[in-house]
């Protein structure tokens, strides 16, 4: 136990140590220098505080000099643990999908952040848990095993390229790949992926969804937050790894052969660790699945295990680096795509669920406008703001729900139906072929993750024979029993009353004059409020 220095201890003493000054000196150098604190160097010169005194030094000895921000405190510190070469050790997490991770430690720092914290509060699977009893997890280890993940999976190619004699990746690679992962999901609303229907990040791309650029956003608010710059700083890392580490949560299109900064082409294939853009296969599905197979009480029958045991990394005809697998793993590949299939028709897409999440969605609708008691400010404004953004969570609803203000009536009601179970009602599904989707009806597509075409196209592997050389697998030379169709179109529809039977008989004969035939789902513009699934 480190006992807090007291004011008398705090004076400058008698004789000074050149090299406990020159140490000093340094910390002092690199606030004013890199951090622009030149007010706080000032305060540890005014104190004189010594190498010893350094080491030792607190949160509660910073107040003591007159340093009340925490922020300042951190920044100090860190400083400190960086000029003397302070580290951690890492900690292990026991985990009830991956067993024991162990996470580096600066992991372990990013990790104990409020921004992090966050997302212990939000649902991995939104209104699922409503539906399913078992799906409570929430993004925050999700985050942790997909930073496990990345890590695993980028020391698994490290290993096997090293003992061939190739220095594909160093500990920099490794470590910023696990920050990634580990940060990947930081810019995630309450309720998940429906927040981003309510409150749209109006400056985000097209080729980019809201919460990955929130993501980024809100990583780069951490580090400067916390102070983290230092200690990233006594782990080696620098400006280029940061840029690096965002660019693997989201990169933007740029022109030329070569988009990104943080990395070469020579390491392309670390790009397709965390979120894989090339065919989708990436640790942060291998954790999903996994993770939410087990709460939702679902077959998982993935093995990402015999991936990470299989990749490697080999040249292929684009002239890139890319991470292949072994030929006779095409069936387990399969057998990803299939899951993801399986988990939106099963889990995501529930009737029941996306009943739950329409009735949130329109909830939080009503309110994103108003500023809420408790939040700084509105929904809206918050996305643009990760200092109030980073207030918003799941729990949201519970301060709508127990609201006495009239302004948050109309969405308190709705909430109030869902607690009561007295949810919009479902009328059915069909599947539709595109060219029979009305324009006025709003449609989901479930596919494999490459629209119509099957990703097992925009995947490599490799041989037994030829472990360097990249190599595509047609379907035809896989098996003649693979589907043909990797996507489907179908309407569901909803309604937020019950139909009485006159109701129902004009609904039925809408459809007819609609293309649809007499179906398990019927529906009329007139009389329904149509809402998107």
């Amino acid at each position: 136990m480190v006992c807090p220095l007291s004011n008398e201890s705090l004076k400058r003493p008698e004789m000074k140590a050149s090299v406990e000054q020159h140490t000093v000196d340094r910390v002092c150098h690199y606030l004013e220098e890199e951090l622009g604190l030149e007010h706080l160097q000032v305060k540890l010169k005014e104190h004189y505080i010594t190498d010893e005194k350094l080491q030792s030094l607190t949160a509660d000895d910073l107040k003591n000099m007159g340093i009340e921000n925490h922020k300042d405190h951190l920044k100090i510190l860190n400083t400190i643990k960086m000029v003397l070469q302070i580290k951690d050790s890492p900690k292990v997490f026991n985990d009830s999908v991956h067993g024991h991770m162990e996470f580096h430690p600066l992991l372990v720092k990013i990790i104990d952040t409020p921004q992090f914290q966050r997302l212990r509060y939000i649902k991995q699977l939104g209104g699922a848990y409503f539906v399913y009893p078992g799906a409570s997890h929430n993004r925050f280890e999700h985050s942790l095993g997909v930073g496990y993940l990345a890590g695993e999976l980028a020391q698994a190619l490290k290993t096997k390229h090293d003992n061939e004699g190739e220095n594909l990746i160093d500990e920099k690679d490794i470590l910023s790949v696990q920050i990634a992962g580990l940060c990947h999901d930081l810019g995630h609303g309450p309720f998940s992926h429906m927040f981003e229907s309510v409150c749209p990040k109006k400056k985000v791309k097209c080729i980019s969804t809201d919460h990955e650029q929130i993501s980024i956003e809100m990583f780069d608010y951490l580090v400067e937050e916390n102070g983290l710059k230092p200690l990233m700083k006594l782990y080696g890392l620098c400006d280029p790894d940061l840029i690096f580490i965002k660019e693997m949560i989201h990169s933007e299109d740029k022109h030329g052969n070569w988009p990104h900064e943080g990395r070469g082409e020579d390491k392309s294939f670390l790009y397709e660790i965390v979120a894989n853009k090339t065919n989708g296969v990436d640790v942060d599905k291998f954790d999903y699945f996994a993770r939410d197979c087990h709460h939702l009480g679902m077959q998982n029958n993935f093995d990402y295990r015999r991936f990470l045991k299989f990749a490697r990394v080999c040249e292929a005809e684009d002239g890139k680096k890319h991470i292949c697998i072994r030929d006779k793993e095409v069936y387990n590949m399969y057998d990803f795509f299939h899951t993801r299939y399986c988990l939106h028709r099963r889990a995501y897409q529930h009737r029941v669920n996306k009943a739950i999440e329409i009735m949130i969605r329109d909830a939080l609708s009503k309110v994103k406008d108003i500023k809420i008691e408790g939040f700084e400010k509105t929904l809206l404004e918050s996305i643009d703001d990760m200092a109030a953004y980073t207030k918003l969570t799941d729990c949201l609803l519970q301060v709508i729900l127990f609201s006495t203000d009239d302004n948050l009536k109309e969405a308190k009601e709705i909430i109030e139906r869902i607690f009561s179970r007295d949810l919009y009602v479902f009328l059915g599904e069909t599947l539709v072929v595109e060219s029979k989707v009305c324009k006025n009806i709003f449609n989901v597509t479930i596919n494999y993750g490459m629209k119509e075409r099957n990703p097992i196209e925009t995947m490599y592997f490799y041989t037994k024979s030829d472990p360097q050389k990249a190599v595509k697998l047609p379907k035809e030379q896989v098996s003649h029993l693979l589907p043909d169709t990797f996507s489907e179109t179908f309407i569901r529809v909803y309604c937020k009353k019950s139909l009485q039977p006159d109701e129902k008989k004009r609904l039925e004969n809408w459809c007819k004059e609609n293309i649809f035939e007499p179906l398990q789902v019927i529906f009329t513009s007139r009389l329904l409020n149509l809402v998107e699934i």
